[in-house]
């Protein structure tokens, strides 16, 4: 089985976390870099929200829950990030924040954040909802369309180890199955909701 790299092996965690096979997906498919601002709802453990400060020149990370707040606080301060800023607020009363180049929303009734995501995000920019199961993925899908976001498209990635043995090579019976599903949509430039 794949060893996290280290950052991921010290971070701790209380709830769920958004592993690396999704966050490696999540900054491929926004395009997001240097220059970037993101918001986060949805913080858990803080796994996405450090992972994306890595990155990004701003990470914005929004949690109702004061004790997961403490744990992804204390994720930021292990791994040096000055440019997270953890909130303990509902991010469907809204957001400070404009011009923002990626929002992921990774909470139950993820479509309820959409609106407040389309008022945040630059024209064209990405938001990401991280979905367990399909029946959500549904909702979330007819929200982001009648908001006016395009370009959707939903994916799962599923991550098979292979045993590699003098022998031969096949694949194992274990790997990181599923997830979440990721659903990918553009705002559009035309402030709708």
């Amino acid at each position: 089985m794949f060893i996290y790299p280290r950052m991921y092996r010290k971070m701790k965690r209380g709830p769920q976390v958004i592993l690396p096979k999704d966050i490696g997906i999540i900054i491929a498919y926004s395009g997001i870099g240097k220059d970037s601002t993101c918001i986060d709802s949805g913080t858990g453990s803080g796994w996405l929200a450090c992972s994306l400060a890595r990155i990004a020149k701003k990470v914005y990370s929004y949690e109702i829950r004061e004790d997961f707040a403490k744990i992804a606080e204390k994720n930021k301060f292990l791994l040096g990030l000055d440019n997270l800023e953890i909130k303990v607020a509902d991010v469907t009363k809204g957001v400070k924040e404009k011009d923002v180049d990626l929002f992921v929303i990774d909470m139950p009734n993820a479509e309820k954040a959409l609106k407040v995501a389309k008022k945040a995000l630059l024209p064209d920019a990405t938001v990401v909802g991280y979905m367990p199961n399909m029946e959500q993925v549904s909702k979330f899908s007819k929200k982001a369309e009648s908001l006016g976001f395009y370009d959707t498209h939903c994916i799962e990635v599923i991550v098979r180890d292979m045993l590699v043995r003098p022998e031969g090579m096949r694949p194992s019976t274990k790997g990181i199955w599923h997830t979440a599903y990721l659903f990918f949509a553009r705002n559009s430039s035309a402030q709708k909701g």
